[in-house]
């Protein structure tokens, strides 16, 4: 069984994350995260975060330990490359690359588990948005009857039965 995780446009040149792509290829999964937590490169921390993550997966997916897996590979491509401008001497402007990267990452089984599909979970019947707001109107309009029985019986309480004192505005003209 193959577990894959892949990470895209890491913003680090393809070279350097190869240096230390090289370290831990072929590794079980358990040195080569003990190798990257202790690799002086800025591109360890990814790559490490990379590994767990496919760790994860399989871990949830298919039910295979940490223990029994080992990284088959670890491709790193080119990504994207940004272009920016640095002004020189004499008016002239050189080009800055920014380079980026894909990692590809791919874990093997040490030992055959036989695992190979996929856990699979039955959801639960999708909540209808309708019946929600319907619900919700019943309970407003209660709430609108008895908030209106309390402003009447108010009202009675004043003297007068509903009635209230009318202001006239009369235009000045």
């Amino acid at each position: 069984m193959e577990i894959k995780a892949s990470l895209n446009q890491l913003r680090m040149s393809p070279r350097k994350v190869r240096l230390v792509a090289d370290l831990v290829r072929k590794m079980p999964v358990d040195k080569a995260v003990n190798q990257l937590r202790f690799a002086n490169k800025l591109a360890a921390e990814p790559l490490k975060k990379l590994i767990e993550s496919a760790v994860a997966n399989a871990d949830n997916l298919y039910s295979i330990g940490r223990d029994n897996l080992l990284v088959k590979s670890v491709m790193v491509d080119e990504g994207q490359t940004l272009k920016r401008w640095m002004p020189r001497a004499h008016g002239r402007a050189t080009t800055i690359r920014k380079r980026s990267c894909h990692i590809h990452l791919t874990l093997a089984e040490i030992r055959e588990s036989g695992a190979t599909k996929k856990k699979t979970e039955k959801a639960e019947a999708p909540v209808k948005l309708e019946a929600i707001a319907d619900e919700a109107k019943k309970s407003v309009k209660k709430g609108d009857a008895e908030k209106t029985e309390k402003n009447t019986a108010k009202k009675e309480a004043k003297g007068g039965a509903g009635f209230t004192k009318k202001v006239f505005n009369r235009k000045v003209g």
